[in-house]
């Protein structure tokens, strides 16, 4: 699989896959300063011009252009959460829908209180208190996911777990009508601040 970053380099995956979220420590080199998760409902609209508009400001952004979904989250793409400073995640109302989406986001979590991640949640016309409290589509997502994975119940409550602590983040508001490039200013003083 093929990643593009706003270098313009093209980096070659394979498609090897890991159930294990284990963390490097944190001393690891950073080869990104931003990861972006994110649902595809977003990817041609919202995040590419957020994702223009961090690499417009010099920042090395991770996107996962021409990504095959289904199965399992690839070991290569958890590498790539690891090896990030900050990550921005894209909650949208079919971000939970995605088995992928949310073990990006443990994986998120995880790095955030292992190697002091910054995380940066973006509630893209949801609101805060649908994630943390798995109502309107993310209930139904996750009830989805519960029966798809009753054999492995576990790895929703993780998925839960995860929604209500990134819903309890502070975070940026986006409802339709407003631009990115609107808000884009304050956004990137947070981020240049928290480098």
């Amino acid at each position: 699989m093929a990643f593009q970053t706003n270098k313009g380099a093209t980096s070659s995956f394979s498609s090897s896959s890991s159930s294990s979220f284990s963390s490097t420590p944190s001393t690891h080199q950073r080869s990104y300063d931003i990861f972006l998760s994110f649902r595809g409902d977003t990817r041609n609209g919202f995040t590419s011009h957020l994702h223009k508009t961090l690499c417009d400001k010099g920042f090395d952004t991770f996107i996962d252009n021409n990504l095959l979904r289904g199965g399992e989250i690839s070991i290569e793409l958890l590498k790539a959460i690891e090896s990030s400073k900050v990550s921005i995640i894209v909650l949208s109302e079919k971000y939970a829908s995605s088995s992928w989406c949310l073990d990006e986001l443990v994986k998120i979590l995880e790095c955030k209180k292992n190697i002091g991640q910054l995380v940066l949640p973006v509630f893209y016309n949801v609101d805060p208190s649908d994630v943390r409290g798995q109502k309107r589509e993310f209930g139904v997502a996750l009830t989805e996911h519960e029966e798809k994975f009753k054999d492995n119940i576990d790895k929703v409550q993780n998925w839960r777990m995860a929604l209500k602590e990134v819903g309890s983040l502070s975070g940026w508001h986006y409802k339709n009508g407003y631009v990115i490039h609107d808000l884009s200013y304050a956004f990137m003083c947070f981020i240049i601040l928290n480098f």
